[in-house]
């Protein structure tokens, strides 16, 4: 082991770390720094991630007696981060490969000290785990694509299917391994996985060897511009593909014979790396692919889905809680698929069963709920969409028909009765004709100052005039007659427009009446409305099975 100069850039660690340093949690951190005016000030990172002076934190930490001595582990990861910076996966695979016994590049000079110190008393699979832990808290919080979150991980392996202890396992784009190892737990089991970047290969490499994983291969390498692992026929295949890229490679990958259920587009390149996964299954193999959320209904990506469901290979989509990804709050899907064992590659004889834990927390229990389960027939989902939500599917299976039916019926029967209520008692009066002979024009009402306008409708604006009176004979037939246009269309036109002259009582019972038909024609509004949802619901309870008619 040789050692180069030592860095000369100062330390930085982040809350996580000061938390470990200081034997408190990272939300006791957090206090303090809202607490205490003199905490040391971001020297780096970003609003969400900021790292600190390790030299300022220290001396903070004494001051506030709060600081512990700080373990050789914590200082060799404080030296990778001095020396390395963003790219401490170069360091990670720089340490593994020297605690292998490899010949390794030569390390930093006071990361090579710390790893020498360290070494007396730790075992190297210690060390690299310890560095492991480390570097998948910290890629967490940025959202590294290296690093499959611990959430993520946990949900792959409750849904993953029971392997046998010689079955062999592919990860595509495995990163630093962390999926891969951890749903191949098996220690005869055969891991073999593919990854871009070539110090994260490196490491996960590395790593399993000092693990004693022996049946485990990573390569480096473009897994879907250059298959490294073309001939491989899986078990299970598992993949946390990079999620939003565009270009992944599709012109020059046209012809590709992996593209079986349709070419995806340039912005599906997620359906790219699900058919990948899925040319590297054997017959009965099972694919885990975990998914942006809006991959399942996405309209680029409706054929490939439509195939997906047609061909019988989508077995289970679950939803899984709001912050189970890295560095957001929004919910990603586990796709679940099983390539058929007969020769015609088609499995129809099934439905898909789909899992909503969006309402769970992301630390909770995977276990669903029956409320949180519907198994739906491939021919519900093939249609115009092919959305593989699995919230839009359960919310039609979970309705209470029977009691939605009930209460909109109540509701319309009392709708009913109170509409009755509200038409007015009218008697028979002289008949038609009998009150043009005394009237006035509102023309002159609104001159007189008597008359004026609210938005688009009269108002009075004198005791000696009843507003619902006047609307009530402005909304007339006769009126709407003497307000139509020649071209046929309605406009108010005050200067046509007449009403009786009637004392004020004799107004406000008119009134009175007018105003009762304005809420009974409101009403028969919203029942329009009631009798369409009624309708809906008695219809879709019938088709589903849910309401039956009375015999």
């Amino acid at each position: 082991m040789t050692d180069n100069a030592a860095s000369p850039v100062s330390p930085l660690v982040t809350g996580s770390e000061i938390a470990r340093m200081a034997g408190v949690t990272r939300a006791a951190v957090s206090n303090w720094r809202r607490r205490y005016d003199d905490f040391p000030a971001p020297a780096g990172g970003g609003a969400n991630s900021p790292l600190y002076a390790l030299a300022e934190v220290q001396a903070w930490l004494d001051r506030q007696r709060k600081s512990q001595e700080v373990s050789p582990e914590v200082e060799l990861w404080q030296a990778m981060r001095a020396a390395y910076g963003e790219q401490i996966v170069t360091g990670l695979a720089g340490v593994a490969g020297v605690l292998a016994g490899e010949d390794a590049p030569k390390l930093p000079g006071d990361v090579a000290v710390r790893v020498r110190e360290l070494a007396r008393t730790e075992a190297p699979v210690d060390i690299v785990n310890g560095l492991t832990e480390r570097f998948m808290d910290s890629a967490r919080r940025a959202g590294s694509d290296q690093v499959t979150p611990e959430r993520v991980v946990r949900a792959v392996r409750h849904f993953a299917p029971e392997l046998s202890p010689d079955a062999t396992v592919f990860d595509p784009a495995c990163g630093i391994g962390v999926l891969l190892l951890s749903v191949a737990s098996e220690s005869g089991m055969r891991c073999c996985g593919q990854e871009i970047d070539a110090d994260s290969a490196r490491f996960a490499q590395l790593r399993a060897g000092l693990v004693g994983r022996s049946g485990v291969r990573v390569v480096a390498g473009d897994s879907l511009r250059a298959d490294e692992w073309r001939d491989l026929k899986a078990d299970l295949v598992v993949c946390d593909p990079p999620a939003g890229v565009t270009e992944w490679g599709r012109e020059e990958l046209l012809l590709d014979s992996r593209w079986e259920l349709g070419t995806p587009s340039k912005a599906e390149g997620e359906l790219a790396w699900l058919q990948h996964a899925y040319a590297h299954t054997e017959p009965g193999g099972h694919v885990l692919m975990v998914m942006p959320a809006s991959v399942a209904y996405r309209k680029a990506g409706r054929r490939i889905r439509a195939e997906l469901v047609r061909r019988g290979i989508v077995r289970q989509v679950v939803a899984l809680p709001p912050g189970t990804a890295t560095s957001h709050a929004l919910p990603v899907h586990l796709w679940c698929l099983r390539r058929p064992e007969n020769a015609g590659g088609t499995d129809t004889d099934h439905t898909v069963r789909m899992v909503d834990l969006t309402g769970n927390s992301p630390d909770g229990t995977l276990e669903p709920r029956p409320d949180q389960v519907a198994d739906v027939p491939l021919i519900e989902l093939l249609d115009e969409t092919v959305d593989l939500t699995p919230g839009s599917h359960l919310r039609a299976r979970h309705r209470d028909y029977p009691g939605e039916y009930v209460a909109l019926r109540n509701e319309l029967e009392d709708r009913i009765r109170r509409l009755a209520a509200l038409l007015p008692e009218l008697a028979a009066g002289d008949g038609p004709g009998s009150l043009d002979g005394a009237t006035t024009n509102v023309a002159d009402l609104v001159r007189a100052g008597v008359v004026a306008y609210d938005g688009s409708e009269p108002v009075s604006v004198s005791e000696q005039l009843d507003t619902d009176y006047l609307r009530g004979f402005l909304r007339s037939s006769i009126n709407a007659r003497r307000s139509t246009s020649a071209s046929g269309s309605f406009r108010l036109d005050v200067r046509g427009s007449r009403i009786p002259r009637m004392d004020i009582g004799e107004q406000r019972r008119y009134g009175s009446a007018f105003r009762a038909l304005s809420a009974f024609e409101e009403g028969m509004r919203k029942m329009d409305e009631l009798s369409r949802q009624l309708a809906e619901v008695a219809r879709d309870g019938l088709a589903t099975g849910a309401l039956v008619p009375e015999e």
